[in-house]
């Protein structure tokens, strides 16, 4: 059983987490014509701007409530009724994604009471416009917490309640906040293929996978899921929730349209994707394609290769809890062993699963500490300094991965996804032969 150690330290100098906030902006990210506004000081918004900049290397439509000192005594009722007015006559957005921030969860404020009187007594100036709001305070949980809080906020608010008439090929997919624009766009495709309609929520694969509109610039987002899509969830047959930590918005969707849901907790390695694989063919009621089962064929011969590289490779991972579990998973199957496991928190039952003996619940501080003796570091971009003076090679996974281009197009699931990472890993050992000679020192 797994043995999940506390975080210890008073203070943080290389933080492996991103806020809640930030997980509920890039959700909102998803959704078709619209803008996240950040309900607290404008420095809160202009941080989490940088980073989805710097990852995504693309225009992001994040606003802010910009709250002062005055509006932090007296209250914020006023900057949040008036960002809310601004953003939808000036941007005619179809939604309004609000994350809060620690400044006024802290505060205390009715916030929900707030926005539910500003719909009232406002409403004809909001006509055509959903405005959604995630309770997404900084001090408490991490970039998933964030994503799952923001894709339950749009299913209670926008999608239609009550048995609805069901759609046999309609298919609903809830997908984690760890996979990538290439990976959302894989599993549409895979879902496709066996003549199944997939309403992906949130869908980032069409509003950040660096398409640039040639007839208009808009100050919200481009392409992703509809509203109307997001409106109309309860006609699906199925969902299919991917990741631990969106079992709660599959299940919220269950209670209030009685779409049951199968929960995938990682779509990377060969008996998971078959899982997916047979039961988008019980569902279908089809066989699997020529393609799929060819890729299938390609990963089988990428396991053979590249296991002679990463077999008793040892591997030192800095995640949050279901991207951990994911690339835990995937390197014992390739016959490595996970020497360090550091995560963001240590609620989620996922951790349970992970074939460690220990866990660290930390920063990339605690990485470095217990990861002198591995022989590969998997984290984000802010592992580099680590790596550097360990003298290990690392392989960069998660947000943000800033100084690489192409992160949102890397594969990372499904059978395509699982060969290309075996090759990466395979590649780095290739590119690093020898163990650092000053490891330790």
């Amino acid at each position: 059983m797994v043995r999940i150690l506390p975080q210890t330290k008073w203070a943080t100098i290389n933080p492996l987490k991103s806020s809640q906030p930030l997980g509920g902006a890039l959700a909102f990210l998803g959704v078709d014509s619209a803008i996240p506004l950040f309900h607290g000081s404008q420095g809160c918004a202009s941080f989490a701007l940088v980073l989805l900049v710097r990852h995504f290397k693309e225009a992001i439509p994040l606003q802010t409530t910009a709250m002062d000192d005055v509006a932090i005594i007296r209250g914020g009722a006023g900057h949040f009724e008036q960002a809310i007015l601004n953003l939808k006559m000036r941007a005619k957005p179809k939604l309004i994604g609000i994350c809060t921030t620690a400044l006024v969860e802290t505060r205390g404020e009715d916030l929900a009471g707030d926005l539910a009187s500003i719909k009232l007594e406002r409403a004809k100036e909001l006509t055509g416009t959903d405005v959604v709001l995630a309770n997404t305070p900084d001090f408490d949980g991490a970039m998933e917490e964030g994503w799952a809080k923001a894709v339950t906020a749009m299913i209670r608010a926008i999608t239609r309640t009550g048995e609805q008439e069901r759609q046999s090929r309609k298919i609903a997919v809830l997908p984690g906040w760890n996979l990538t624009v290439a990976d959302i766009e894989q599993l549409r495709d895979m879902v496709e293929s066996f003549g199944l309609k997939p309403t992906i929520l949130p869908d980032l694969s069409g509003s950040l996978d660096g398409l640039v509109p040639n007839d208009r610039w808009a100050p919200t987002t481009y392409g992703g899921t509809s509203v109307e899509q997001i409106r109309e969830l309860g006609t699906a047959a199925q969902c299919i929730a991917i990741g631990e930590h969106m079992r709660g918005p599959a299940e919220e969707m269950k209670r209030l349209t009685g779409v049951p849901y199968v929960l995938f907790q990682s779509l990377t390695g060969l008996n998971a994707v078959d899982r997916f694989v047979s039961l988008l063919s019980y569902i279908s009621g089809r066989p699997a394609p020529a393609k799929v089962r060819r890729r299938r064929t390609q990963l089988q011969d990428a396991l053979l290769d590249g296991h002679f590289h990463s077999a008793g490779k040892k591997i030192a991972i800095a995640a949050e809890p279901d991207q951990l579990y994911q690339l835990a998973m995937f390197f014992i199957c390739l016959g490595a062993e996970v020497v360090t496991a550091v995560t963001t928190k240590g609620a989620s039952k996922i951790l349970h699963k992970i074939p460690v003996e220990t866990l660290q619940v930390g920063d990339l501080g605690d990485l470095e500490d217990f990861a002198i003796d591995a022989d590969l570091l998997v984290t984000h971009s802010h592992g580099q300094q680590a790596a550097a003076r360990l003298g290990t090679p690392l392989m960069r996974v998660g947000f943000p991965v800033f100084d690489r281009l192409g992160s949102q197009h890397k594969l990372t699931i499904l059978y395509h996804g699982t060969r290309d990472l075996i090759l990466e890993v395979a590649n780095i050992f290739q590119s690093h032969p020898l163990a650092p000679t000053h490891r330790g020192t």
